[in-house]
């Protein structure tokens, strides 16, 4: 155990930011700079559970409570190693993964959760600093070819895990610049790209090969793929957005989330951008309450809104958990985020009924009308709208982030006829899909979700295609056996 007391002693404490109004005037990161002190401290409030539950929060299964007391001792680098045996990418998730683990912590039972996330991000970082993040150069080839289609967190996980098995990886992205959602979804104010390119050049370093501007499917045979390679992972994600068939909905100024975010990101980079979407001065209204919804929010703000509003269709949610929502379970709570502090109104239990336009092409606003939900004595929740509610809100730009549906069926999918479930995402059984050798893992198996599952799943179907390809996956499971003699 880090320290006996240190749960009792010190308070939870995360970096300091940039005040709302100084921050809005840049995209970069705002988080400043805190002390290896700081750091220790945090990291001494971890109690070394007999059961530590953060596991159960967390789906690398991050071995929390070992690199806790690491850093609690000063050795970095040995937290450091303790920490990559299960993730990938700390860098990315100590910076934008909702930290299941912290609501799942013991400590947040009554208190405080530890703030793991931060000290992940910490120890990272320090590793990066001290040049302990090396290139994964595998002791032996085997001569085997896997192709992995798309490159955001899981085609990069998987990607990784498979070349320290000592494939030879291909990542294809059909985008001009790797990372998936990392790179042209996420804003730089959360994540900024350099941190994303960091890692790429390093597992280019390593020996993964990245194909740059290729949709497969259309732009290279998914004939040609599976006559060249031994094995191919379908990383594409689910892109296919949820979107509002209201009356009124080609009037112009009604966007899907990712086409703004996609957009901001390519400026920010310097790059040119077609049909640019611009909201300075506007009337910005946002369709959906999630992180999407929460980044254009952000991104709205730095672009200089007149106004941002945001718009819940469920109830707000309870200050703190009830009593059908128990520890250690994700908390169904209220939480604003560093882009609802920056300026933004929330409205919950509110219907869409029509798009406005004035005239009759550019939108002007929204009808909406609030509701009320109700729960029956089988679960089933179900609203009604309230009478003398419907009113008018004035808007001219609209952005739908409601989630998305499942991933892209024209191209590659169709190409290939592997077999989709119920919800149009990729069928399979451990990983593989109803076409031998074709595996698949991240958003576009299991529907939209985490970035942490995401890397979760891609270190998964790799030891699934090792094993495929080798009969065992004896290099992927001796790093994670280590893990538990370290943690003995």
């Amino acid at each position: 155990m880090a320290d006996i007391n240190g749960f009792k002693n010190i308070k939870r404490k995360l970096p300091a930011t940039e005040d709302a109004i100084t921050r809005k005037r840049h995209y970069k990161e705002f988080y400043k700079k805190t002390e290896t002190k700081d750091q220790i401290d945090q990291a001494a409030r971890c109690m070394d559970c007999g059961v530590p539950f953060c596991h159960n929060g967390c789906p690398l299964g991050n071995v929390i409570p070992d690199f806790n007391d690491a850093v609690y001792q000063g050795k970095w680098e040995e937290a450091y190693n303790i920490l990559t045996m299960t993730n990938n990418f700390p860098e990315f998730t100590g910076r934008i993964c909702p930290a299941p683990c912290e609501s799942s912590c013991v400590l947040s039972i009554n208190n405080e959760a530890v703030a793991i996330e931060f000290i992940e991000k910490s120890i990272v970082e320090k590793a990066y600093e001290n040049g302990w993040v090396l290139p994964i150069l595998p002791e032996v080839r085997t001569n085997k070819k896997v192709a992995v289609i798309g490159s955001g967190p899981s085609g990069l996980a998987a990607a990784e895990q498979l070349n320290k098995a000592g494939h030879e990886v291909t990542v294809y992205e059909r985008n001009d610049e790797a990372g998936g959602l990392l790179r042209y979804g996420i804003p730089d104010f959360k994540l900024e790209k350099s941190v994303v390119q960091r890692r790429i050049e390093l597992m280019k370093r390593g020996g993964v090969s990245f194909v740059l501007g290729c949709n497969v499917g259309l732009d290279i045979a998914v004939e040609e793929l599976m006559a060249v390679y031994d094995a191919i992972l379908l990383c594409g994600g689910s892109s296919v957005p949820r979107d509002l068939g209201l009356k009124g909905r080609k009037f112009k100024g009604i966007y899907f989330a990712m086409e703004y975010l996609e957009q901001s990101n390519r400026r920010v980079a310097g790059k040119e951008v077609a049909n640019s979407i611009e909201v300075e001065g506007e009337d910005v209204l946002v369709i959906g309450g999630g992180d999407t919804g929460s980044d254009c929010i952000g991104t709205s703000n730095r672009q200089k809104a007149k106004s941002v509003t945001q718009l819940e269709i469920l109830g707000k949610p309870p200050e703190i958990r009830d009593a059908q929502n128990p520890w250690p379970n994700w908390p169904l709570i209220l939480r604003s985020s560093s882009s609802h502090e920056e300026g933004c109104k929330r409205e919950y239990s509110v219907l869409t009924k029509e798009f406005i336009s004035q005239d009759g092409m550019s939108l002007s606003g929204l009808r909406v009308v609030d509701i009320e939900w109700s729960k029956s004595t089988s679960g089933k929740h179900s609203f009604e709208e309230i009478v003398g509610t419907e009113r008018l809100i004035r808007c001219t730009k609209i952005f739908l982030a409601m989630g998305f549906l499942h991933p892209e069926k024209e191209g590659l999918l169709s190409k290939l006829k592997v077999e989709l479930d119920s919800r149009g995402n990729v069928l399979t059984n451990n990983y593989e899909t109803s076409i031998r050798k074709v595996f698949a893992a991240g958003d576009i198996k299991r529907g939209q979700s985490l970035v942490v599952w995401a890397i979760s799943e891609g270190r998964e179907a790799a030891r699934k295609i090792d094993e495929f390809l080798m009969g065992n996956s004896s290099k992927l499971e001796a790093k994670e056996k280590g893990v538990f003699q370290l943690s003995s």
